[in-house]
C-alpha cells in the first residue's frame, strides 16, 4: 500500500489529564525516535501489547491523516514506522512528506 498525504493511519494516544499526546518510541540500538503507526485500528490495538508503554498511563487508538501525523513527527524529529499487529516494521516513512 502506498501511503499518501490523505491516507488515514492509526496511532496510540497517551491520555494525559485533559490533554493528549501521540505515543513515540525509541530504537536504542539505532538511536532513532519514531511514531508507531498502523493501517487499521485492529492492528494498532493488538500492537499496543508490543510497544514500550508506561503501565499506569491510559492509552487509546485514534485515526490521524498522514499529512497531519508527518507534521507532528517533523516537529519532534521523529520518523514514522508503519507496523503490523505484531509490532514488526512494515515501512519507514520520512518525518515530512
Amino acid at each position: 500500500m502506498t501511503i499518501e498525504a490523505t491516507t488515514w493511519l492509526y496511532v496510540a494516544i497517551e491520555k494525559t489529564g485533559p490533554g493528549e499526546q501521540i505515543v513515540g518510541q525509541t530504537d536504542t540500538e539505532q538511536n532513532i525516535s519514531f511514531i508507531p503507526a498502523f493501517l487499521s485500528k485492529d492492528a494498532a490495538e493488538q500492537a499496543l501489547f508490543h510497544l514500550n508503554l508506561e503501565k499506569k498511563k491510559k492509552y487509546e487508538v485514534q485515526a490521524i491523516i498522514y499529512e497531519d501525523l508527518s507534521r507532528h513527527a517533523a516537529e519532534g524529529e521523529f520518523f514514522i514506522f508503519v507496523m503490523d499487529e505484531d509490532g514488526n516494521v512494515v515501512e519507514r516513512l520520512p518525518a515530512a512528506p
